[in-house]
């Protein structure tokens, strides 16, 4: 007796497990862009800005200054530090269509987010290049990894611009760009 794969009218098991799949990675996503829209802009993102039809106006890559500040053609300064990638899209659109183009369509895109940083009994304390779905376990890795002296179980975490005293969490908080890890060292 040879096995056939299981099917139902046509739908096989793996094209149903494919399916369960995609909407899956089709959630995630749409819990990514959800994120996005909230994710206020600071200093060190970097971001892209295009200008449909104008390609002298486009800037593949705007670093965020310490003044908040990117450097846009035709408009020079401009204050995007605390916006939405949404808002600041908004905004170049209406200083565009103030002075300089009858219908601008501005497109703005995170290129690079700011880094988060992690000190402590780490390998390799410092900063490092922030990943969207980062969790306080992938950070430890890419500092190199607990030392011996690590306590697994004392490990902070200070949101960007927090007034409060450093949070305890687990190997499984979510990072944010921006936000300082802290490992303590174990006195056993």
């Amino acid at each position: 007796m040879s096995k056939q794969p299981m099917s139902t009218k046509g739908f096989s098991i793996t094209s149903y497990l494919f399916g369960l799949l995609m909407l899956a990675l089709m959630g995630a996503q749409t819990a990514n862009a959800q994120a996005n829209k909230e994710y206020k802009l600071s200093t060190d993102d970097v971001i892209s800005i295009a200008v449909f039809n104008e390609p002298d106006l486009d800037v593949k890559e705007a670093k965020i200054s310490e003044s908040g500040t990117i450097s846009v053609p035709l408009l020079g300064q401009v204050v995007v530090k605390g916006k939405t990638v949404v808002e600041a899209q908004n905004l170049l659109t209406e200083l565009f269509l103030a002075d300089y183009l009858k219908q601008p369509r501005v497109t703005v895109s995170m290129v690079e987010f700011r880094p988060f940083y992690i000190n402590g009994e780490v390998d390799k304390p410092g900063s490092y290049p922030y990943r969207t779905g980062m969790t306080v376990q992938m950070a430890i890795t890419i500092a190199g990894g607990f030392t011996e002296r690590a306590s697994k179980s004392a490990i902070y975490l200070l949101p960007e611009n927090s007034t409060t005293a450093p949070t305890r969490v687990d190997l499984n908080a979510e990072v944010q760009p921006g936000d300082v890890i802290t490992i303590e060292e174990s006195f056993f």
